[in-house]
């Protein structure tokens, strides 16, 4: 069987950010387990304006494409405000079809462990016809990063993380025969 592509996508692009330092750790973590093709998606390299405030129609079509590859996600989320992102609310704005019927995981990280932006970010991925999975690794400022600047995570989330990416990885190929086109009926 074909390996499913899982794409992990950081959900910041503000400078100084520490989501690159939390996905490479999913990515190196997902690696090891060989079970799927996973890559990081930094939202950055895509330069999406706020929708409607410009013309991007080349980013958001190279945006798109990006989404049409992946089976799956995991969404790299911060808290800021008790929410998520707006560039990470943009970026889900700014596509539609390719979210529907995949499904992903989300790895939060803030204060309270990025809680409350993971919750806003389930009720989203519902509107997106996107099917969160139930494990979380949620991540302490306090006790996973050291200064608040060094992403050093505690042992005990890799059951989480292997956990999360169990189910990802299930309900992404249970979901990919949704997203087959069907094949032309016979005459």
């Amino acid at each position: 069987m074909e390996k499913l592509n899982i794409g992990i996508i950081l959900g910041s692009t503000r400078q100084g950010r520490l989501s690159p330092q939390v996905g490479e750790w999913v990515q190196r973590i997902a690696d090891e387990r060989g079970d799927a093709n996973y890559q990081i998606v930094d939202i950055a390299d895509y330069r999406l304006p706020l929708l409607g405030e410009a013309d991007a129609a080349e980013g958001a079509a190279a945006w798109n494409a990006k989404l049409a590859e992946l089976d799956g996600f995991v969404f790299i989320v911060q808290e800021y405000n008790h929410s998520l992102s707006a560039s990470l609310k943009n970026a889900l704005d700014y596509a539609r079809e390719a979210w529907n019927n995949k499904a992903a995981g989300i790895v939060s990280y803030g204060s309270v462990g990025g809680a409350r932006a993971a919750e806003h970010l389930r009720g989203i991925l519902g509107e997106l016809s996107v099917a969160d999975v139930r494990v979380h690794p949620a991540l302490s400022l306090f006790t996973d990063f050291e200064n608040g600047s060094v992403f050093k995570p505690a042992d005990l989330h890799l059951v989480n993380l292997n956990g999360m990416l169990d189910q990802v990885l299930a309900w992404s190929g249970a979901l990919k025969p949704l997203r087959v086109p069907a094949a032309p009926a016979a005459l």
